[in-house]
Parts: C-alpha cells; sequence; structure tokens
C-alpha cells in the first residue's frame, strides 16, 4: 500500500468518526427539540386554558354575589361574559387531550361546571334565593368551589407533565452531547495512533535515508538503510543504493 493512500486512509477514517458522531448528535438535537416543542405547546396551551376558566368562575362568583344583593342588570352582564369566557377555555382544553387520562380531568371539570351553571340559571332576584347567604354558601359556593378544584387539578396534571418533560429534555440532550464527546476522544486517540504510524513508517524512514546519505557524502560509508514497508519510499532506499553505487563506482575509477 503506497504512502498516499495511506495517508488518504487515515485522514478518511477521521473524517468518517467526525461525520457519524455529527450525524448522530444532529438528529438526536433535531428529535428532541421536535418533540418537546409539540409537547409543551400542548401542556402550555392546557394550563392557559385552565387559567381562563379560573378566572371565569372567580368572576362568575363576583357575579353570583351581585344577582344575590338584587344587582340583576351588572351581575347578568357579568355572568354572561364570564361564561362566555368559561366555555372558550373549556373547548380549548377539551380539543386538546394529549396527556393519558387527562380526558378524565376534562369531563370532572364539565360535570362541575354543569352543576354549578344550573344554580346560578335559575332566577335569583325577586325569589327566596335573593339575599339568601346560607343557600349561597350551602350549594352555590360549595359547587363553585368544586368546579375550580377540578380545573386545578387539571392545571396541575399539565405542570407535572411539562416538569416531566422538561427532566427528559435534560437527559436527551446529555445523551445528544455523549456522541460529540466520543468523537472527540475518539479522534484525539485515532489522532495520536496515527501520527504514531506516521513517524514509525512515514518520517523515521526520511530520517534514516536523510542520514544514510549524509554519512555517504561525509565518511563515504556504505549506503545502507532498511526499508520495512514496501511502498515509494522502499523504492527510494533502492533508487538511493544504486545512485550510491554508482557514485562509488566513478570515484573508485
Amino acid at each position: 500500500m503506497g504512502i498516499r493512500i495511506k495517508t488518504l486512509f487515515g485522514f478518511l477514517t477521521l473524517a468518517v468518526m467526525l461525520f457519524l458522531a455529527g450525524g448522530w448528535s444532529i438528529y438526536e438535537l433535531s428529535t428532541v427539540g421536535t418533540s418537546v416543542q409539540s409537547l409543551l405547546d400542548d401542556n402550555y396551551k392546557s394550563i392557559n386554558a385552565g387559567k381562563m376558566m379560573t378566572e371565569a368562575l372567580e368572576r362568575e362568583d363576583s357575579a353570583i354575589l351581585l344577582l344575590l344583593s338584587g344587582n340583576w342588570a351588572e351581575g347578568r352582564k357579568i355572568i354572561k361574559s364570564a361564561d362566555l369566557s368559561f366555555q372558550q377555555g373549556f373547548q380549548i382544553a377539551r380539543n386538546n387531550v394529549t396527556i393519558p387520562g387527562e380526558k378524565k380531568y376534562v369531563d370532572e371539570v364539565e360535570e362541575g361546571y354543569r352543576v354549578f351553571k344550573d344554580l346560578w340559571l335559575r332566577p335569583m332576584v325577586g325569589t327566596k334565593r335573593e339575599a339568601n347567604l346560607n343557600w349561597y354558601f350551602r350549594e352555590v359556593h360549595q359547587s363553585f368551589l368544586a368546579v375550580k378544584s377540578a380545573v386545578e387539578r387539571l392545571i396541575s396534571l399539565n405542570d407535572d407533565v411539562m416538569y416531566q418533560t422538561a427532566s427528559n429534555l435534560k437527559n436527551r440532550a446529555h445523551r445528544a452531547v455523549m456522541p460529540g464527546i466520543v468523537a472527540i476522544v475518539s479522534a484525539l486517540v485515532f489522532t495520536l495512533v496515527f501520527n504514531y504510524f506516521v513517524n514509525y513508517y512515514l518520517v523515521s524512514p526520511i530520517i534514516n535515508l536523510t542520514k544514510g546519505i549524509r554519512k555517504f557524502l561525509e565518511t563515504s560509508e556504505p549506503f545502507k538503510v532498511k526499508i520495512e514497508t514496501k511502498d515509494e519510499l522502499r523504492d527510494l532506499a533502492s533508487a538511493l543504493q544504486k545512485l550510491v553505487a554508482q557514485v562509488r563506482k566513478q570515484e573508485t575509477l
């Protein structure tokens, strides 16, 4: 095998190692980025929907107190607007069920809100419910707390999954970095090995050839340099031996 092929083979091996490691790292990072972004988007959407529903429920609770105090127009205006906001948030949450078991939490919110809404849909102003705080705390407020708790459980579920996703991202990022570390270490080891072989099979023979020529020029000693490899350096040593032999022959004439 010639010097050119040996050198090319060494550099190609190093390039292939770096290419494979780089491709592996890029694949891992792109996979992590795509999957994690999708999960975070879904969880963030559900959490925002939960916050929207919680805010709407609190506004409805305030509106119910206005109705109980006899302020029918303002109470109905607020409760209608809050109901629309809750329904919007609930539709987002229901259409974004991506976590195992999340549907059960969404169903609990739906059922709890149905019970709560059924209470404030009934007439209050001008009825025995008006200014009846005992009825409010016994039924309405308890129903309000129940549906709010269901919404909070839905938010908590998505919060937990987001935390798990962040932890998994850390682990997967570590796995994505590992090919790069392996490539660097392998490249260093291969470089040392490659450098050893270059010195042993290329640099050292050239130094020996140079020393042999110098000795011949200085002391007229016979040119005796042994090259172990079967490549261009062996051909060069053979050519130098013939050249030195011819020179010595001409000197003896």
